[in-house]
């Protein structure tokens, strides 16, 4: 009996390990190019954030500061007063995203990296503002992350709403993965959950803890530079850099620790060890992990019916592949992957635009757009 106990304990180690394999055990497919790519909008160093306005025009930022509005094929530069606006490696000018109520409000939403506050450097930053004319006015500070470092690394920075209203915020762990991402009273590694007007949820997961960031609705990440709503379900799902491996795909839930860096599919990038642990209790497992890392950025399901064989499946982008990644989906989990626009340029962001197309914002060129032939 002893034996066969200890058979079984060994049998369900083992197939624990071939699970966890078996997570990034799907190859991916190579593209079927069945559908056009055409410029959109050129000329854009670093576009990071994409999206629409009601007339069907488009905001655009350009990581260097420019708020770029692109109406009947004309770009113009909107008038801004981003005093404060720390430009450093990865922090700059960065997501974008319009009110869900818009026509009535007029609000738009900006993350960026700002230099506002005490010390050096800058920290990521959410504001609202309105658009009258061709000049952004109205500027309100909704959030600020604290402190500011000189570190020029994970500014995290993808805004979304969900369906009951609320806007959320991610900030990356500014490079300080010993102190920030774990710790609920510093901010850093971080999903944030806000009422419209910045004003803190009552029902915010550590609204009670002394000391705590109240703002905060999940921790433990690393850089999330990938944030969407399903649109079925209503979930949020986000991926986020790994290190040397290890990129996830998460399903969010309220106050729930996403492991960095005690848990990690990843390696430091000189290949030592940053963990031996993949799971540990309490803590949450990606849905799906990459190894190697694709350095994901943007993330869209695809709805409508221009797809219709890639309707509820999930849009990734790849700065370090420069493709774009079509995740097949069954439910929650990762069935398949297919490359789209194999070479076109590190694919900084995804979306599908209000005429169910999809649009890519790439660096060094600006916003491309798929279209089914």
């Amino acid at each position: 009996m002893r034996y066969f106990l200890s058979y079984l304990v060994l049998l369900t180690f083992f197939t624990s390990c071939a699970q966890q394999v078996k997570l990034d055990d799907i190859p991916i497919q190579e593209e079927v190019r069945n559908y056009s790519i055409k410029t959109f909008v050129s000329g854009i160093s670093i576009p990071w954030g994409m999206a629409w306005l009601p007339d069907g025009s488009m905001l655009i930022t350009e990581k260097s500061s420019d708020l770029i509005h692109f109406i009947n094929g004309e770009k113009l530069n909107i008038t801004t007063t981003f005093h404060d606006l720390y430009i450093r490696g990865q922090g700059g000018l960065l997501d974008i995203e319009v009110h869900p109520n818009y026509l009535e409000n007029g609000w738009i939403y900006i993350s960026y990296a700002s230099n506002e506050g005490e010390g050096d450097g800058g920290n990521t930053k959410l504001i609202r503002a309105k658009l009258e004319g061709n000049t952004l006015t109205q500027v309100e500070t909704l959030y600020k992350a604290t402190p500011n470092t000189t570190s020029g690394i994970h500014f995290g920075s993808r805004i979304v709403f969900d369906k009951d209203g609320y806007v959320y915020l991610t900030i990356g762990d500014r490079g300080n993965n010993e102190e920030n991402p774990q710790d609920i009273h510093r901010d850093g590694g971080k999903v944030y959950r806000l009422h419209e007007d910045g004003s803190i949820p009552k029902d915010n997961p550590f609204i009670s803890v002394a000391g705590a960031k109240t703002a905060l609705f999940s921790y433990g990440h690393r850089n999330l530079q990938g944030m969407t709503i399903h649109p079925s379900t209503g979930k949020i799902w986000t991926h986020e850099h790994g290190p040397k491996g290890g990129d996830e795909i998460n399903i969010l839930k309220k106050g729930a620790n996403y492991g960095w860096p005690e848990i990690t599919y990843g390696l430091n990038y000189d290949g030592t060890v940053i963990t031996e642990e993949t799971e540990r209790k309490g803590m949450e497992n990606p849905i799906y992990y990459w190894l190697p890392s694709i350095a994901p950025s943007g993330m869209a399901f695809v709805t409508g019916d221009k797809f219709p064989d890639w309707k509820g499946d999930l849009l990734v982008g790849s700065l370090k592949f420069q493709y774009l990644e079509l995740v097949k989906l069954d439910g929650n989990k990762v069935i398949a992957r297919q490359k789209i626009a194999t070479d076109i340029g590190r694919v900084r962001n995804v979306k599908i635009g209000p005429d169910g197309y999809i649009y890519i914002a790439v660096e060094g060129k600006g916003i491309e757009r798929i279209t089914p032939n």
